[in-house]
């Protein structure tokens, strides 16, 4: 989008290198679309797919397809949160009504979930690809907090995939917080917001040891807490160890 095509080329190649495989995403990200007509373009497509095809020769492709239907399900409805709210107002039937599609939604998936890993075992990236097993992940993590129990269940074996490269570690650092937070416990990594009732504004949920929380989250390949605040329109600076 900067016009310097060298660059781009050059970090799409690191990013195939370190085992890129959205090719889907590849070609239709508008943000490359002026790539398209370069040389050099066709043959880092022709790369990737061979990458791809690689990768997927030993996928389970029927739970594959299985498992990319349960996260599109799993994202549809949440894609379209900012833009009723903004229409209609979050005490709007149209959004009240979304936010009942997304639950129905949420509890046909998690029982397809639960199915899965009952049947697999967990579904790693080497299984299903990054994509898919992220789907697994994905819906877990909208669990509630009236089932935690079924999410404490499922944490050892995330834990166990993150280990072993099966599972993004920001991934598990979500649940991680996510778990401490249902469990009246402060966070880690800082990944959880709550509503201030007084301001009625995000506010960040405890953190423990603040002051290195950009510690721990440096170690798993997370932003600064403080770019991660922007997200959500906070200014964030975290404390010092002589200023907790």
């Amino acid at each position: 989008m900067a016009g310097d095509k060298d660059k781009a080329f050059a970090h799409l190649g690191k990013a195939i290198d370190k085992g890129y495989l959205n090719i889907s995403h590849l070609k239709q990200d508008s943000d490359l679309n002026s790539l398209h007509s370069d040389k050099r373009w066709e043959k880092l497509v022709q790369q990737l797919q061979a990458n791809v095809d690689k990768a997927e020769a030993n996928y389970n492709k029927p739970l594959k397809a299985q498992l990319e239907q349960i996260y599109e399900d799993d994202q549809k409805y949440r894609r379209m949160i900012s833009k009723v709210q903004q229409e209609h107002g979050s005490q709007s039937e149209q959004f009240q009504e979304l936010i009942r599609k997304m639950w129905a939604a949420d509890k046909e998936n998690l029982e397809q979930i639960i199915a899965i890993i009952e049947e697999h075992g967990w579904p790693k990236k080497s299984m299903v690809g990054g994509a898919a097993s992220q789907a697994a992940w994905a819906v877990i993590q909208h669990i509630g907090q009236d089932q935690k129990e079924l999410m404490e269940k499922y944490l050892p074996m995330m834990r166990e995939a993150a280990e072993k490269g099966e599972l993004q570690k920001s991934s598990l650092a979500l649940t991680e917080d996510r778990v401490r937070m249902y469990n009246n416990q402060p966070q880690l990594y800082g990944s959880q917001l709550k509503n201030n009732p007084e301001t009625n504004k995000p506010e960040f949920y405890p953190i423990e040891d603040e002051a290195n929380v950009d510690k721990r989250r440096a170690t798993i390949g997370m932003e600064p807490l403080s770019e991660y605040a922007k997200r959500f329109g906070l200014e964030y600076t975290p404390p010092t160890s002589d200023n907790k």
